[in-house]
């Protein structure tokens, strides 16, 4: 399995277009935020509050890290259709290598990828906001941001895998691609906060997985800047400011706590592990 994992991964980085396309979200985000979404934010929303620019690199960081874990994902599971594509994958079948050997390596190849470009694009964007005034994270912040980036890419990969499995054409694939990179950065409410949405597109994405993803990155990264932007600020300001920009999720009265969150990770990571299993067994029966 490890032979074709590394296999995988070394398809995955040689095919430059690919990458590209794995980390066009990203980018497209960035250029978002950069030309047109950050002053507007920083001249409306965000005007009077200290070390504004700050807070919100942080915000985004946090946005892109919940976005990466899915599109990467999605970009390295490309070398499975392709296998299935160009019939590859029938040499594998007829082959003594395990059918159960064959998909873990796909998982864990397209896993490794998420979590390599993710950590990649918080020492980049990190070495980018201290240049902007920022701190370094502590270590403890870089710990769990760490252990973040595993959880949420462990969901994104199981959800991702059952997706793709039922592609058996570039064209799919391509399309399905285009739609969740679109998507996902509505649904993770990185081009406009969730609180500037009607109430039942607010519902929809705090039931969305990948939202709790980025509001624990969130409450990480975000954690030292918003006490220095709002010291002295009463707490019911700081509190409705960060249901605002999703930075925590409420159910009516009640708010997610970070443990729910997980819970919801894991439940999800759980759910579309079993249907990929239930999926391989009738598809090998």
């Amino acid at each position: 399995m490890r032979v074709f994992m590394k296999r995988n991964l070394k398809l995955f980085f040689r095919d430059r277009s690919n990458l590209f396309f794995s980390l066009l979200a990203i980018l497209i985000i960035i250029v978002l935020y950069t030309v047109f979404l950050g002053d507007v934010w920083l001249a409306d929303s965000m005007k009077g509050i200290p070390h504004a620019d700050v807070l919100m690199n942080n915000w985004l960081l946090a946005g892109l890290l919940a976005v990466a874990s899915v599109t990467t994902t999605m970009g390295a599971f490309g070398v499975m259709l392709d296998d299935k594509v160009k019939k590859i994958n029938k040499d594998f079948n007829s082959s003594p290598i395990k059918r159960s050997s064959v998909v873990a390596g796909y998982i864990g190849s397209a896993f490794l990828v998420a979590v390599i470009l993710s950590l990649i694009t918080v020492v980049i964007f990190e070495i980018y906001i201290v240049s902007n005034g920022g701190d370094w994270l502590s270590l403890t912040a870089c710990a769990e941001i760490i252990l973040l980036v595993l959880l949420a890419t462990i969901t994104n990969t199981s959800m991702v895998y059952f997706i793709v499995s039922f592609f058996k054409s570039h064209s799919a694939f391509t399309t399905a691609s285009t739609v969740i990179g679109t998507l996902i950065g509505f649904l993770t409410g990185i081009y406009l906060p969730i609180g500037a949405l009607p109430e039942p597109v607010q519902t929809i994405i705090k039931v969305f997985p990948v939202s709790h993803a980025a509001s624990l990155f969130r409450q990480v990264l975000m954690e030292t800047p918003l006490q220095s932007s709002f010291k002295g600020i009463p707490i019911e300001y700081l509190n409705e400011f960060k249901e605002y920009m999703g930075v925590t999720f409420r159910f009516g009265n009640h708010v997610v706590t970070p443990l729910v969150s997980i819970i919801v990770l894991v439940g999800t990571a759980v759910v579309f592990s079993s249907l990929s299993l239930l999926s391989m067994s009738r598809k090998s029966s």
